[in-house]
């Protein structure tokens, strides 16, 4: 027999069925199903050292497959600079090169899959990232993806604004010309001591909230709000040692990001897995 919509009423009835049982799940999701509170540990450099090189044993197991996974990350920042220059926000070049780093840890989940893959004896290559798609945990992860997004363009937004405080409101005739007066003069520098501390904020604020949080979405039915909280817990208990991962990370994107941003391909994807083997030395095993 023909399925048919029935009456409105019973119609309706089936559609908020429907649409309960879906947010139901997502609400789920979110909240996980694994009730045990990490614990965060105690790491140290040497914990850093070990992350590093297990990462970079991952890379060069995986080469080939992490390069053309991680070509998109590159080929995105670029768009971004070209788009900035072409459409005269020259202010916006270092803050969406800078800023793209803020979006790192969410762009890496499929390196931490396969690294988890690595790491148990498993088949890893380019498509087990995506596999992270079909993961029960995709909802929880793409929200806390959303989040870094959305902290990403708040910080557009703010360094734009202390341009337009400084040395705005009129944009510079060329690039030339904008990072002379940045650097020579009183506006400029202006611009640059509150711009640094501003993003160094931000900077802080995902990589408190991101450091295992993304690794152990991927590896544990966690919740969402439990594994923010415990990547702030790793950061509370490690300070220093956090805050040395922290400068690490900066500097390898900064040179990967030279020339044109394609160092990305080999600095993000060592990162990426660094972080995973990080991960599993600052929380208790699941």
């Amino acid at each position: 027999m023909a399925n048919t919509i029935g009456n409105p009423l019973s119609w309706g009835a089936r559609i908020l069925g429907a649409a309960g049982h879906d947010v139901g799940e997502v609400a789920r999701e979110l909240g996980g199903t694994d009730h045990a509170v990490p614990v965060a540990r105690k790491i140290g450099i040497e914990d850093i050292r070990a992350a590093l090189r297990l990462g970079l044993s991952d890379f060069m197991a995986l080469r080939t497959d992490v390069i053309v996974a991680c070509l998109l990350y590159p080929i995105i920042g670029v768009c971004l600079v070209w788009a900035a220059f072409n459409r005269s926000l020259l202010p916006l070049v270092f803050p969406l090169v800078s800023g793209f780093a803020l979006l790192g840890p969410a762009a890496a989940v499929g390196l931490y899959e396969m690294s988890r893959r690595r790491e148990q004896g498993r088949p890893a290559g380019w498509s087990t990232g995506f596999s992270v798609l079909a993961s029960p945990r995709f909802g929880a992860i793409l929200v806390l993806a959303i989040a870094h997004f959305f902290v990403f363009f708040l910080w557009i937004l703010v360094a734009y604004g202390i341009f337009l405080i400084t040395m705005g409101p009129e944009i510079p005739a060329s690039a030339t010309v904008f990072f002379r007066d940045a650097m020579t003069t009183a506006e400029g520098w202006a611009m640059i001591m509150i711009g640094i501390p501003a993003g160094f904020l931000f900077a802080v604020l995902v990589l408190a909230t991101s450091s295992v949080s993304f690794p152990m979405l991927i590896d544990r039915s966690i919740g969402l709000p439990v594994a923010v909280l415990t990547s702030v817990r790793v950061a509370r208990t490690n300070p220093a040692t956090m805050a040395l991962w922290g400068l690490i990370v900066a500097g390898a994107l900064v040179l990967g990001s030279l020339p044109l941003l394609l160092g990305l391909t080999v600095a993000m994807p060592i990162l990426g897995h660094a972080t995973w083997h990080l991960y599993r030395r600052a929380v208790t095993p699941g």
